[in-house]
């Protein structure tokens, strides 16, 4: 007979009501992957347009799993002397089992989300919180359906916050997130055009990463740049608490920071003064010393820094932020006397945009490796053309294109004057053109999306 998920705590004989870790203890650690399981681990077999966990019950059961759930609609034998119970979908039981989990946990949950700049501004969330104590964070792209429960069954009593990453490529799927990590603090980065394919416009984009407040905390807050009218249109019909606004402020001429279509009721909460030169940014007459070169890097941080004041952390004047990113973002490396900006993991146009402006405040000689940028659907040529005249209007010395399904004849006559361009199809390719134009002390930006994999040029360099 079908058991259902919150009647799990019965076969220990006691409800999970007295804490949080007693109910992982009891558990043992949840693994939806077979390969990595251990001995006393919960299973929970997913299933995946091209994949079904069902069909690794037997190996879980010889790795010692001491129980799993199972789909009612398995196709798989359940082999025998296995402990399981019968769900209707086995993701939505995850989600369910991470958010009983969540609700026995007493500390505070940072939901982060945005067209770009999630990852590093999750991490830099951290980097300040753990001034407080142990920080539990998504680990590397861990922010999807599957991920936000994993995030949230990692995380420990003794941790001081914990920081959760949230994406999306439809609407909908944040409100799901947000359900089952009930964030107190919510932080939406921007709202920019990667997924426009999916969502069909930047209206839609706003929506769905509004969506985060779904199932915010009535007395939490969200925290979002000062600037932008969409944005602000989207909150208003999703939260009626409280917001911060933060506003960058900068001397360089490389940055600008308009705000002129924003309602005059609206104000900015914190201002941030940028110094592009150290690479620091000033707030209420402390100088924080960042981790990371360039102003949407700074804005960045100043959304961080507003969750911590959030939760009262201070800091000394000339605090150095201390900073560790995954592979592919923000990464400076010297490959062969060359300075390359891998900015390799992901691209939509205003992160590609906000790199190519970094790599202009360098001096010497610049080029660029830029992969196409995918899901943009029916604006995906338009926007191409834009960043690709943004590279050329900044006096870029060469630009290397890596097009998977855009016609190159669209796009040619834009690099053509260039004083070195090519356009190839794979990253591999790019490599000949860019060794032949380049010398030492040169800087290179690579940037693309996650799926045409420009960093398989860095072992290649």
């Amino acid at each position: 007979m079908p058991i259902n998920l919150l009647d799990l705590s019965k076969l220990w004989g006691r409800p999970f009501q007295t804490g949080s870790h007693e109910l992982i203890e009891a558990l043992g650690p949840v693994s939806t992957d077979s390969r990595t399981l251990k001995q006393g681990d919960f299973f929970i077999p997913l299933i995946g347009e091209n994949y079904d966990g069902h069909k690794f019950l037997n190996q879980a059961h010889k790795k010692g799993a001491q129980g799993a759930l199972v789909s009612k609609f398995n196709k798989y034998p359940v082999p025998k002397g296995l402990l399981f119970w019968y769900v209707e979908d086995t993701l939505l039981s995850y989600q369910e089992l991470a958010l009983i989990y969540r609700n026995l946990l007493h500390l505070p949950f940072i939901g982060v989300t945005g067209s770009s700049g999630k990852t590093t501004t999750r991490e830099l969330i951290a980097a300040l919180l753990r001034s407080k104590g142990p920080v539990a964070t998504s680990q590397d792209n861990e922010n999807n359906d599957i991920g936000v429960a994993k995030s949230i069954l990692n995380v420990k009593d003794s941790d001081s916050a914990a920081v959760i990453e949230m994406g999306m490529r439809a609407l909908g799927e944040i409100s799901r997130l947000s359900r089952v990590a009930k964030p107190d603090i919510a932080v939406v980065t921007n709202v920019g055009s990667a997924h426009l394919g999916c969502l069909g416009s930047l209206d839609n984009i706003a929506k769905a990463k509004c969506e985060i407040t779904s199932h915010l905390n009535p007395n939490g807050v969200v925290v979002i740049p000062f600037g932008s009218k969409r944005l602000e249109q989207a909150l208003a019909e999703n939260w009626r608490g409280r917001v911060i606004r933060v506003y960058i402020e900068s001397d360089s001429t490389y940055y600008s920071n308009s705000c002129t279509d924003v309602p005059p009721e609206f104000r900015p909460d914190i201002i941030g003064r940028f110094d592009s030169e150290d690479s620091s940014i000033h707030v209420d007459g402390i100088k924080y010393i960042l981790p990371l070169e360039g102003f949407h890097n700074a804005q960045n941080f100043l959304l961080a820094l507003a969750v911590s004041k959030e939760l009262d952390c201070h800091f000394e004047n000339g605090h150095r932020v201390r900073l560790e990113l995954p592979k592919g973002r923000s990464g400076f490396l010297s490959i062969g006397n060359l300075n390359i900006m891998d900015e390799t993991y992901n691209a939509s146009p205003e992160a590609v945009i906000a790199s190519l402006k970094l790599l202009m405040t360098k001096r010497g000689r610049h080029f660029a490796v830029l992969g196409e940028m995918l899901e943009l659907g029916e604006h995906s040529l338009d926007l191409h053309i834009r960043v690709i005249k943004e590279a050329v209007d900044s006096g870029i010395t060469g630009l290397i294109l890596v097009l998977e399904s855009l016609d190159p004849d669209l796009i040619k006559d834009y690099v053509s004057h260039l004083p070195f361009s090519a356009i190839v199809s794979t990253p591999e390719e790019a490599i000949v053109p860019l060794v032949s134009w380049t010398q030492p002390g040169d800087f290179v930006l690579l940037k693309g999306s996650r799926a045409i994999g420009i960093e398989r040029m860095i072992p290649l360099l």
